[in-house]
């Protein structure tokens, strides 16, 4: 299940995606930059949304091991 980070992050990227194809089809050059922008932060966000998910996992993990042996 995606965290807050994740959706957000997923959610920018398709949200620049559209706004670099509307730029290349009206011929905005500035859209477009403003949808690789979009894109790259959406990128950078849903890869930090990961890294908490998976830290998360792994310290649970981590507490039902020390749980079994307690």
């Amino acid at each position: 299940m995606w965290n807050k980070n994740e959706r957000d992050g997923k959610v920018d990227q398709a949200k620049g995606k559209v706004k670099q194809a509307v730029g290349t089809l009206t011929g905005d050059d500035e859209l477009k930059a403003e949808g690789q922008v979009d894109e790259t932060v959406g990128k950078g966000e849903a890869a930090v949304g990961r890294i908490g998910r998976k830290a998360g996992d792994a310290i649970a993990r981590v507490a039902t091991v020390v749980k079994r042996g307690a």
